[in-house]
């Protein structure tokens, strides 16, 4: 057991550092969008909760208009953890949000 924390507290090695960042999400799921949100009003409502990093609202390709869902990245886990207990289910636009963290897949 001496062996296996050692590992994990030595985040030099590729190997812990590939685990310990599969188990830390700092990127969030939104859903449930209004098809007229845009990223600086997605933006503007997250980031009260942490600095962030990445905001995209996911469009159509042919028609550019939203498909009501996107992503927040955070900087830090605690900050995305934070916003994502505050803000599901709460109304922005018009709307009742869902979150959830963003798996990748």
């Amino acid at each position: 057991m001496q062996r296996f924390n050692e590992f994990f507290l030595n985040y030099q090695t590729p190997l812990a550092r590939f685990f310990t960042s599969r188990h830390s999400c700092s990127k969030l799921f939104i859903g449930g969008l209004c098809y007229d949100t845009n990223e600086p009003i997605l933006k503007q409502a997250f980031e009260q909760h942490g600095e962030t990093i990445e905001v995209k609202v996911i469009c159509d390709h042919k028609s550019g208009k939203s498909k009501g869902y996107g992503f927040v990245k955070f900087t830090s886990e605690t900050a995305a953890s934070k916003a994502l207990k505050e803000m599901d289910g709460q109304l922005l636009d018009g709307r009742n949000i869902r979150i959830s963290y963003a798996h990748k897949g």
